[in-house]
């Protein structure tokens, strides 16, 4: 992999940035978006990339991935010096204890600490052969006070600051093996960025605008904001999306690492775009490019919300196979990245008014 393109990913994953607080992703995005495009962002944190060739006379092509991760918040410290948490988004609670993180002080520095549970040699024989699921009220963060007011007065922890999972990328360039955090959607978003670069100054006929979309794994909140901004003619949604090679029947593997990306037919937020979905599906076939289709029973993402805004938006959403998101870690390959964003760039270099309008 390119090692700008594996720097982008690797800056993305390891920022700091549960929804609401996607401000490290800004920095981010202008930092390796200065040489073609102007960033900006709103209140929402909704962080808007627009290329210097942008005419302004065409039809408005709108790349989307959401910039937030899931994580965590202060909820209040306990007597004990412990802090108590919610979650923000939807977690795996299996992978919470003994996990290491990074708590936000007052101050703006990042304290690390463990989710702790009660220790097995504590627990009652009830309590070790509980069945039911767990909670996040199960489980504290232990930063190391020893009590409230050190929690406080020493480590500056606070209410309301928020919480990530302390990891950092990794790159296995002999297997092609990306693990890290946060890659839903951070890879994503470096897609995005790369595909944007690679447009940049090519003969199209349509203005690409991408769009760092804020607060999708509470809700799709920012992406609201951002298509009544833009008001796109079109749109791809980039996502980290959930692999299923690792447990589903090989029959019906439909997102499977380093087999290309998930075009998504459906989940139950959207049914996409029927004829974009297949003219995508046809131009990958005609030019050799790896993809795989998919029909998601769960799972939404932000072309739900696309899709039927203003007088309804074309949509499809690209995702990038992700092992085990909404725990700690994610495993991903940078074949699949790389075949993403060749989709990605082919689509929009094909696209018109025409052909928009035939979807």
């Amino acid at each position: 992999m390119n090692p700008s393109t594996l720097n982008l990913i690797s800056d993305l994953s390891n920022a700091f940035g549960p929804s609401g607080f996607e401000d490290a992703v800004y920095g981010i995005a202008r930092q390796y978006c200065r040489d073609f495009a102007q960033v900006t962002d709103d209140c929402l944190r909704n962080i808007y990339i627009r290329p210097d060739d942008f005419r302004g006379d065409r039809p408005v092509f709108m790349l989307d991935a959401h910039c937030d991760e899931v994580g965590f918040m202060v909820h209040s410290i306990r007597p004990n010096g412990t802090i108590r948490f919610v979650n923000i988004g939807g977690w795996n609670l299996n992978c919470l204890p003994s996990s290491k993180v990074l708590v936000r002080n007052a101050e703006g520095a990042y304290i690390p600490g463990i989710i702790a549970s009660k220790p097995v040699h504590f627990m009652s024989a009830s309590e070790r052969n509980a069945a039911a699921a767990p909670s996040v009220s199960d489980y504290s963060i232990d930063v190391g006070a020893t009590s409230a007011r050190e929690a406080r007065e020493v480590f500056k922890i606070r209410i309301g600051e928020p919480i990530v999972s302390d990891v950092q990328f990794q790159y296995d360039e002999a297997r092609d093996v990306m693990i890290g955090k946060a890659f839903d959607c951070r890879v994503g978003c470096a897609a995005l960025i790369e595909t944007m670069r690679r447009l940049h100054g090519r003969e199209l006929d349509v203005d690409v605008l991408g769009v760092l979309s804020s607060q999708e794994e509470v809700g799709e909140r920012g992406v609201k904001v951002a298509v009544n901004k833009v008001r796109p003619q079109i749109a791809i949604c980039f996502e980290g999306c959930p692999a299923d090679d690792t447990f589903t029947e090989p029959y019906a593997v439909q997102t499977a690492l380093k087999k290309g990306p998930m075009i998504r037919f459906m989940d139950r937020s959207v049914i996409c775009s029927p004829r974009y979905q297949r003219y995508t599906l046809d131009l990958a076939e005609r030019q050799g490019l790896a993809v795989q289709s998919s029909v998601r029973e769960g799972g939404g993402n932000n072309g739900a919300i696309i899709h039927n805004s203003l007088d309804g938006i074309p949509v499809i959403v690209i995702g990038i196979p992700v092992r085990y998101i909404h725990s700690h870690y994610g495993i991903a390959s940078g074949f699949d990245f790389e075949a993403a964003v060749r989709l990605a760039t082919e689509v929009v270099a094909s696209m018109n008014q025409a052909v928009i309008r035939s979807f």
